[in-house]
């Protein structure tokens, strides 16, 4: 590669176990990129503004920047059963309770975000009360302390909510996947299209190649894991990357392309997003 890329991704375990080859000089014929860190609601706006070549975004933001940057084939966290939750405290037995209640959600350009709009049009006729943004690791203390009625949460909370004395009322993902029968398409890797086609194909070689290390020897990446989990132990840590890394981190392929059309497609439908441009996706 020409220049050294420039590239943001968050702290959280399958960001940087998917990128520790690459960003360490360790894929072949790929230099390692200058990283910052960041969680993914600032990502998102540095996409919007156009101030990297390479960044791990939501794909609910990605309608906004695509005239800057292109979908990369690679990278990004699709799966199954990996969807946002919505929690409450225990009592909350139905998701008719909302109506008119004050939910917390961790932004208003996320895939959870458009996730839990596509699901509560149906099971919330009633509508919200107010949608307040918080940054993820405030929600589940604001729910626990009664400063608000829900809290959409997303990354390990699935993991720890409980010892928040939480109560999940819903599982985004599994509603998403019922009613679609495909992946849950959370977080996009994007890339300048200014690059050129010959460099964003060099890009996306070097993330296979990083994501293929990784898995080939998960322990050499555990010591940059664990520097940016946030106080998360192994185990959990762990869990994140096994539930956030899968096969279509490596490549999209046929399905991953058709999730992350159905999410786009129905979220312009709501009005939530803007429409896609035919062809806007390719690569």
């Amino acid at each position: 590669m020409a220049e050294r890329l420039s590239i943001a991704y968050s702290p959280c375990p399958n960001d940087t176990f998917v990128f520790h080859a690459w960003a360490h000089g360790l894929v072949p014929g790929a230099d390692a990129p200058e990283v910052t860190f960041a969680d993914i609601d600032i990502t998102n706006g540095q996409a919007e503004r156009g101030e990297l070549d390479v960044l791990k975004i939501s794909y609910g933001a990605l309608p906004w920047v695509l005239e800057q940057y292109a979908l990369l084939p690679c990278g990004g966290a699709l799966g199954r059963g990996c969807g946002p939750l919505v929690l409450t405290l225990p009592g909350v037995d139905s998701p008719a309770d909302l109506a008119g209640k004050t939910v917390a959600v961790p932004s208003e350009r996320s895939t959870a975000y458009l996730l839990f709009r596509l699901w509560a049009a149906k099971a919330v006729p009633g509508g919200f009360g107010e949608i307040v943004v918080l940054p993820f690791h405030e929600i589940m203390p604001a729910v626990r302390d009664g400063r608000v009625d829900a809290g959409l949460v997303i990354h390990e909370a699935r993991f720890t909510y409980q010892q928040y004395g939480l109560h999940s009322l819903a599982d985004m993902g599994e509603a998403w996947e019922r009613e679609t029968g495909l992946p849950i398409p959370l977080g996009a890797i994007v890339a300048r299209r200014s690059l050129g086609a010959e460099r964003l194909r060099e890009i996306a070689d070097a993330i296979r190649s990083s994501v293929r290390q990784a898995w080939a020897d998960p322990a050499a990446s555990r010591g940059y894991v664990l520097a940016h989990a946030q106080e998360m132990d192994l185990d959990v840590a762990e869990q994140h990357i096994g539930l956030y890394v899968t096969e279509f981190t490596e490549d999209l392929g046929e399905e991953g392309y058709a999730a992350v059309r159905a999410l786009l497609t129905r979220a312009a439908a709501e009005g939530l997003v803007p429409p896609l441009d035919p062809g806007a996706l390719a690569f």
